[in-house]
């Protein structure tokens, strides 16, 4: 993926090839794992893989230099603000190594610049792409749903939540017992998160989603994502004020739970007004063009309020879930994102496979950590199963929890850029999240159909 140097004034030159080359692997390998009837983002997890690692063997620079992720940001940051070249900043942050000195050289040539601003782009593309795809996760719960899944999938959900975090945080501590606390958290905070759209499709695929083990599992994993979305909100704040008491835990917890509640209070009682009106203005895609700006600026009042813009993105998708549709005629809401979501949420997954650097898993110390978390991870979902009475199959309802996805992805993302998560965890934690959704299908089918 040579990316070329600009030969005239137009600064979108140096990325044309980078988001050409990004595009046809996730087309590549989502339509290989629709052919094998596996989730689509394995598939873009995958050939981001494939491309990332095989290009750096290749030692072709611009996929040498883009996989680093957030180091070419920070990289960049320390270079504008003071006298330093690329080169230097790049020395200056990164370990002393031959890695580092490469890095160094390719940044000092002709093409430094051009890497920087195609790094900066895709990046903050896919960050727009996250939350694009939590918007949409929103839309696809509501609060009454919700409310009739009952007190058994709030079980699952509570447990689903609680186990594999304790278990992701007493294995970090057996594993690294100088790792620091902040850490330790943050990895058992990603093993929380639980892909509601990899287990909804499989329970359509296998038609399946009448049985109340769907019922339970469905609804227990909506839960669970916002749990999760909380557990990622509190650990964030932890990790950025370097705190940790019960206050701080309370503080950041109520200030969650009071900006998703305040989110559905304000929202759910002003957007049917606000809604009705713009459908009389006559303004040209009116609905998806009010349905974007209210996700935006709830991500935005989220950061605001010290939590992650995705909870804000989500809290809007739940308050546009039922009524926005009924407000407004036409497409729903979710087919008008459909384009927007093939066209940048599936270079989000590839993005994120790039940056999986598989040399760091030759380390043993990286690989013992990656299957330790990969088999604590499998059985802290699949307990959750037993908070269900004896009539249900609680097997079926603890795997069909398993699989990461995307939610997990975004933890991991997350935690990287706020420097928690190193390149090795990092790559382990993205192997872990393939490994689940990779096993969730088959063993749901096989569970299912055992019932």
């Amino acid at each position: 993926m040579e990316i070329p140097t600009a030969s005239h004034a137009d600064p979108v030159v140096p990325i044309l090839l980078a988001l050409v080359v990004l595009t046809l692997a996730a087309v590549v390998g989502g339509q290989l794992m629709k052919w094998l009837r596996q989730p689509t983002v394995l598939g873009e997890l995958l050939m981001g893989l494939l491309l990332g690692n095989l290009a750096y063997f290749l030692a072709n620079p611009s996929v040498t230099v883009l996989r680093e992720g957030d180091n070419l940001r920070k990289i960049a940051d320390l270079a504008l603000s003071s006298n330093l070249s690329l080169s230097q900043a790049a020395l200056r942050l990164m370990p002393e190594g031959t890695h580092a000195q490469r890095i160094a050289d390719i940044l000092s040539g002709a093409k430094g610049l051009d890497y920087v601003a195609a790094y900066s782009f895709v990046d903050l593309l896919s960050r727009i792409a996250i939350l694009v795809l939590l918007f949409l996760v929103g839309l696809e719960t509501s609060v009454t749903e919700m409310k009739r899944v009952g007190r058994t999938a709030f079980y699952v959900a509570v447990i689903g939540v609680v186990a594999p975090m304790v278990l992701g945080i007493v294995t970090m501590r057996l594993l690294h017992p100088d790792s620091v606390l902040a850490r330790d958290l943050f990895v058992g905070g990603i093993l929380t998160a639980t892909s509601v759209g990899i287990t909804a499709r499989v329970l359509r695929d296998l038609r399946q989603e009448s049985r109340d083990e769907a019922r339970v599992i469905l609804g227990a994993a909506v839960l669970d994502d916002v749990l999760s979305l909380i557990v990622l909100a509190v650990v964030s704040g932890l990790v950025l004020t370097g705190t940790i008491s019960i206050w701080s835990i309370g503080w950041t917890t109520a200030r969650a739970t009071l900006f998703l509640v305040s989110s559905f209070s304000v929202g759910i009682w002003i957007t049917p007004w606000f809604a009705r009106r713009l459908a009389r203005a006559g303004i040209h895609n009116v609905k998806l063009l009010s349905g974007c700006i209210f996700a935006f600026f709830l991500a935005w009042l989220a950061n605001e309020a010290g939590l992650a813009t995705i909870v804000g993105a989500f809290a809007a998708g739940m308050v546009l879930n039922s009524f926005f549709d009924k407000e407004m005629e036409g497409q729903s809401l979710r087919e008008l994102l459909s384009p927007v979501e093939s066209l940048i949420v599936p270079l989000f997954f590839v993005w994120i496979g790039v940056q999986v650097k598989l040399e760091t898993l030759a380390n043993q110390d990286v690989l013992i950590a990656g299957l330790a978390l990969t088999a604590v991870a499998i059985v802290g979902k699949v307990v959750s199963g037993l908070a269900c009475p004896k009539g249900m199959h609680r097997l079926a309802i603890g795997v069909g929890m398993m699989p990461r996805g995307e939610v997990g992805l975004i933890f991991a993302g997350i935690g990287k850029s706020l420097g928690v998560v190193d390149d090795g965890l990092f790559s382990a934690v993205v192997i872990l999240v393939m490994v689940t959704t990779l096993l969730a299908p088959p063993a749901l089918r096989w569970t299912l159909s055992s019932a």
